[in-house]
Order: C-alpha cells, then sequence, then structure tokens
C-alpha cells in the first residue's frame, strides 16, 4: 500500500465552506493534511484540493470565507431540481443513472459554458497550474457516465480540470474538455472515496455524504477501504453543521456560518483523525 490520502468531496458553495473549516480546525489541533500523498478533488473539493495542494493554506481559505470571498451567482429553479430528480432516480442501476443524468445535463438549457470557466476561474483565485503534489481531479463523462480522474500527466488544464469537476447536470452545460463533454464529478459519488483503494492511511472529507441516485456513500465506500486493511476516517457534518447549511448548497449567505460550523466540529473529529494520519 501507499501512504496517505485526503479525499475532498463535493458541496457547492456551503459544502465548500464547511469543508474549508474542518480543516482548519484539524490544522489547528496539529493535523496539518496538506502534505498527503495524494489528494483527490470532486466538485467543490477539486477547488479547495487545487489551492491547498498549491500551497494556499486552510487558515487562509477560512479566512477568506469568513472576510468574504468572490462569490458565484448560481440560481436554481424548481423546474432543474425536478429534471435532475427524475434523471437521478430513474434507474436502480448506477450506470443508467449516471448516463440518465448525463442526457438531462445535455438537454438541458442552461448558462453558456463559459460562465462555468469564468466561476471557476473566480474559485481558484489565481492557482493556475498543475501542483507538483499529486492533485487527481474527478468527473463524470456526460454520455458513458463514466467517471475518469485528471491530472498534471493529463492533457487537460487545471483549470479545465476543476471546470469539468464542478459543472453541476442541469445546472451548469457539460463542459467540453479533451473532446469529450463532462459533468460534475460528484454525479455518481459526492466524494469518491473509493478512488483511495490503495493507500494505507485515509482521510476522507465529504459535505454531501451521498449522491442522489443508487450510489454508495462516502461512509459505505470507506467502510470498503477499510475492510481492505487500510485506516479510514470520513468526516461528514453533524446537526448543527446540517443546520448551518440550510437547504441550499449554493447559498452564499451560508458560507460564513458553514465555516465556522465546520471548523467547530474539527474538534469532534480531530482524534479519530489523528488515529488516522499519525499510525
Amino acid at each position: 500500500m501507499t501512504d496517505t490520502a485526503l479525499v475532498l468531496g463535493g458541496g457547492g458553495a456551503v459544502g465548500l465552506a464547511w469543508t474549508v473549516g474542518i480543516l482548519a480546525g484539524l490544522a489547528e489541533a496539529g493535523l496539518d493534511l496538506s502534505g498527503a500523498d495524494v489528494t483527490i478533488g470532486t466538485s467543490a473539493g477539486s477547488v479547495i484540493g487545487a489551492r491547498f495542494t498549491s500551497g494556499v493554506s486552510a487558515e487562509q481559505m477560512y479566512r477568506e470565507e469568513l472576510d468574504g470571498a468572490p462569490e458565484i451567482d448560481v440560481t436554481v429553479t424548481l423546474r432543474q431540481t425536478a429534471r435532475f430528480l427524475w434523471a437521478a432516480l430513474g434507474s436502480r442501476e448506477p450506470q443508467r443513472s449516471a448516463q440518465r443524468l448525463g442526457r438531462a445535463a445535455l438537454a438541458a438549457r442552461t448558462a453558456p459554458e463559459s460562465a462555468v470557466h469564468e466561476a471557476v476561474a473566480v474559485l481558484l483565485a489565481g492557482v493556475r497550474d498543475w501542483p507538483a503534489a499529486d492533485l487527481r481531479v474527478t468527473a463524470v463523462d456526460a454520455r458513458s457516465g463514466d467517471l475518469v480522474t485528471f491530472d498534471s500527466t493529463s492533457d487537460v488544464t487545471l483549470a479545465e480540470a476543476v471546470a469539468a469537476s464542478c459543472a453541476v447536470p442541469v445546472v451548469w452545460p457539460p463542459v467540453l474538455v479533451a473532446g469529450r463533454r463532462w459533468m460534475d464529478g460528484g454525479s455518481r459519488s459526492t466524494a469518491n472515496v473509493h478512488l483511495a483503494r490503495g493507500f494505507r492511511r485515509v482521510v476522507a472529507i465529504a459535505p454531501i455524504p451521498k449522491a442522489i441516485g443508487p450510489h454508495p456513500s462516502a461512509t459505505e465506500q470507506g467502510a470498503e477501504l477499510a475492510e481492505d486493511g487500510a485506516l479510514v476516517a470520513v468526516l461528514t457534518p453533524d446537526r448543527a453543521a446540517r443546520k448551518a447549511f440550510g437547504r441550499n448548497m449554493l447559498d452564499q449567505s451560508r458560507r460564513a456560518a458553514a465555516a465556522r460550523a465546520g471548523r467547530i466540529q474539527a474538534a469532534s473529529y480531530a482524534d479519530a483523525v489523528r488515529k488516522v494520519w499519525n499510525h
């Protein structure tokens, strides 16, 4: 087995803020996870992963959430929500569910693709190049439903990979990268914890524990890794954090509260993470 893996799941603007709070709280407890042998980022987690592995500290990202980091204006209508649910829940088979969601995403009338790239540029806040550290960014092929990972050896830029990972189906259009259309990396699994298979110590932070549809949860995927002999800690929001989130994970006004909730909750996870990371 290789050694440490940090898995950062998706969760919109609110989940991103909570994850940053968790990382900052863990760092305050003496658990700096920035030196992981691999960082796997999905959707919002790919944004954090790109910045974290590029040298932006958890504390800096946390302060940005409190001080009012640039906002991304994304509005989700009831029609979009209904279409998403209809597609994701229309099959009990994971591959078919992802394919249905991809077809819905390809057919939906959304903001232009340029809006995705513009939003990602704002979120990356000046980070442009693949880091020297091993960063893997997930995305789902909108036509086949297959999950892939991009990294520094892929023939795509970091911004393209993150845009593909963040392209929420039906809300944003699938992004054209390397000749294929990609949608949100969390379309099948919100955190893709299973991609850390083969690593001895795994910490996964999943603001949304489970994708909508017939897909395994982050906790279930973590349990499978543990059965294979890995030491695993899967961090999910507690009741206080979920209350801070509200019902809309894209609600910019909830970001500071979510970040604070994450930092507070980190204390309850510190011992579990320490047992994994410092083993």
